[in-house]
This record gives structure tokens, sequence and C-alpha cells, in this order.
């Protein structure tokens, strides 16, 4: 906590104790948006109005946590900006790694993913085969089934546009803390519909969502940071063309 906050508390606490011994007074407390970006004032609506403002207006982010989406559970750590992305995904027992640049789309995993899904030995070729792509970033088509769900994963204004709505009616849930910040929290159907906690420091970027119906909790962080994105060297490239291999 920064040390001018903390001198800030004692001293109100110690006013307060003041007040209490010397008046019989039963108490008193700090206002909870002195400090503050002030969003923590305003109604629920216009919080997430807000929010989904600062995160659409800056360039890049950081998104870590597990998303549930087609009955499947995806844990991502993603760096995110407006022309691509890059980071790490684990589904199913299986990581592996994502880049985009632009609209190509890479995936980089190890030789156990690309062999056969169903735990069988497969072909001398096909282990071969995996075995060229080790460690390897894969271009994946545009025209194959898992370019569309795996550009998703990196794609910012998708995401967060997604991502960043409560259902049901709004509301406001007090004050909270997340990764050391001050947070104010709005929730949708009293909570069964989601919950998003707002910084009440800086800009009022999303810093945590809990999605509705347990699909899922992540942390947003590294708001406006900047991060290197480029297309992987050729030697480290492999291109199949129209179609990835069966896995």
């Amino acid at each position: 906590m920064p040390q001018g906050r903390t001198h800030r508390r004692t001293l109100v606490s110690a006013m307060c104790a003041l007040v209490v011994t010397g008046l019989g007074v039963t108490g008193c407390s700090e206002d909870p948006d002195a400090g503050t970006n002030g969003v923590g004032k305003l109604s629920a609506d216009r919080i997430q109005k807000k929010t989904k403002a600062a995160a659409t207006a800056v360039d890049t982010v950081r998104l870590s946590g597990t998303v549930v989406a087609g009955g499947k559970s995806y844990k991502l750590d993603m760096r995110l900006k407006s022309d691509g992305g890059t980071g790490s995904v684990t589904a199913a027992g299986a990581s592996f790694h994502l880049l985009r640049v632009g609209e190509q789309l890479y995936l980089k995993a190890d030789a156990a993913f690309w062999k056969n899904e169903d735990g069988e030995t497969g072909s001398d070729s096909d282990t071969a085969a995996a075995d060229k792509l080790d460690g390897k970033y894969v271009k994946v088509p545009s025209g194959d089934p898992s370019y569309k769900k795996f550009s998703g994963f990196t794609d910012k204004d998708l995401l967060l546009g997604d991502l960043l709505t409560l259902h049901g009616s709004l509301g406001k849930d007090g004050y909270h803390e997340q990764s050391g910040k001050r947070t104010v929290r709005i929730t949708g159907g009293g909570g069964s519909g989601g919950t998003l906690d707002v910084s009440l420091e800086g800009k009022p970027y999303p810093l945590r969502l809990v999605r509705a119906g347990d699909a899922g909790t992540l942390s947003f962080s590294a708001w406006g940071e900047d991060f290197a994105l480029k297309e992987p060297a050729k030697g480290e490239t492999v291109d199949y063309g129209k179609e990835l291999p069966t896995s």
C-alpha cells in the first residue's frame, strides 16, 4: 500500500479514536471514495459503461484465468493488443502456445499434443510427423476449423466485448481490493449473472471478472503496457497448407 495512503488512514483512525473518547460518539469512518477516480459514486450501469469505454480505448492488456465455453474449460494467460496476441492455453490437460500477428495465427506445442489424442500409439509416420512439429510454430490455415476457435483467444475486442457483459439487472456490491488496488464491485442479477471489480485508482479498468454460471474467473492487468508482437522466424515455422494435421 502506498505510504501516503497508509499515513492518511492512520491519521483518520487516530482522529476517530479521539472523537470517540472525548465526545462519546459511537465512531466514524473514512470516505471510501476519497482519493479515487470517483466511479464508486456512480450507479452500476454507469460504472459498467465507464469500464467498457476504458477497456476499449487502451491498446493492450494481459488476461489470465479460466473460461468455460462449449462444455470445455480453458486456462488462459494471454497478452492482447489491437492487431494480435500471444500467450498460453491449457485445455483437457494439453497446453499450447498461440501467436497471432494480424490475420496470421500460429500454434506451438510439444510432440505429445500432435500425436493421436485417443491415447493409441499411432503409426510410425504419425509419430515422426508429431516429432517434426515439436516446439515449432505451425501456421493455422484460415479455413481450418481450429482457426475460428483459437483466434478468438487472441482477439482483444472480441474477448472483452463478450466477457465484460454481466447478465441480469445491475447492482453494486461494495468496495474491495484486487492486486493491491481498491475496487468497486458491480454485479448482474444479484451476483448470479456475474461480478466485475473495477479499479478506483487511475482509469476505471476492469480488474477481476467472475462469470455467470460458474463459467470461469479472469484477472486483467498490464493495461496499456506495450509488448513485442512479431511473426516467428522461418526456421521455427511449419506451414501445412490448407488443413492442420488431425490431433
